[in-house]
């Protein structure tokens, strides 16, 4: 019995070791995700296509085509590495979770680089960064006029998101209605279920041109602190594939691209939707 124990003892401690030994290869291999991502020639990209002007989807030629800034930039991020890129689209809760589970090799889709965020992913430089602002009924836009003035009122935001903690840590008393989509979210606000809904400024901007009884609380100041800087997730350790995308993001930043990229898809979503 006891040799039996013993011998248990050992095989459990070489499956530790081994075990060990994979997850310390893991972290020292830099190249493991972009050398997989090289040798399958395709570039998995997760995203919500629900936030004009980043990501939207148009009819071309016949076809349901998702386009925007951040597929503009996944495009040039492909064309860097030498691979095709391939766009999953999902609800946005779902976005970081399928770079968790190897379904896509990175997540852009407006994703904020949050601490609690860092402690599973690995996130790009910065590539864009916008404010938050609220949008409510025009016709209600004397009502609203400070953040206190939504106190026991339902303010939306999209689930799993930053603008989610935007509201209960800013708009004190609100109650927040945490919703999948951004369409749900402007209904509800249409109809008057929720008072007000938060948003990325440029994401705001492009439902208010879109709605014109919708308008944007100039008056509303978020905290600067919170302001949302854009970035790509990746999955932990991902070593020369993060240098890779970083070096695109910061060459595309430098020659004004990623700027440009935002306001072309901005007209792009209106043109879209008349």
């Amino acid at each position: 019995m006891k040799a039996k124990k013993l011998l248990l003892g050992l095989m459990t401690g070489v499956t530790c070791l081994a075990l060990t030994a994979c997850a310390a290869n893991k972290k020292v291999d830099p190249d493991h995700y972009l050398t997989k991502i090289k040798d399958k020639g395709t570039l998995t990209v997760a995203l919500n296509p629900e936030f004009a002007p980043f990501e939207f989807q148009v009819i071309k030629d016949g076809k349901n085509t998702i386009v925007g800034s951040d597929v503009d930039l996944a495009t040039e991020i492909g064309k860097a590495l030498g691979v095709k890129v391939k766009f999953q689209a999902m609800d946005f809760n779902n976005v970081l979770a399928s770079v968790t589970s190897g379904k896509a090799d990175l997540a852009i889709s407006g994703i904020s680089a949050t601490a609690e965020r860092k402690k599973a992913y690995d996130f790009s430089v910065p590539y864009y960064t916008a404010k938050n602002v609220m949008i409510v009924k025009k016709t209600e836009l004397e009502t609203y006029k400070s953040l206190t003035s939504f106190e026991g009122k339902k303010v939306a935001a999209q689930k799993g998101t930053v603008q989610e903690n935007v509201v209960t840590e800013q708009v004190k008393g609100a109650n927040l209605v945490s919703l999948t989509k951004n369409g749900q979210m402007i209904n509800e606000l249409k109809n008057g279920t929720v008072s007000g809904v938060v948003f990325e400024e440029p994401i705001a901007k492009a439902y208010v041109a879109n709605n014109p009884d919708l308008a944007i609380v100039s008056s509303l100041t978020f905290d600067s602190s919170k302001s949302d800087s854009y970035a790509i997730a990746l999955p932990k350790n991902s070593g020369n594939l993060k240098k890779e995308i970083d070096k695109v993001i910061q060459s595309l930043q430098a020659n004004g691209q990623i700027d440009q990229f935002v306001e072309s898809n901005f007209e792009l979503s209106q043109a879209a939707a008349k």
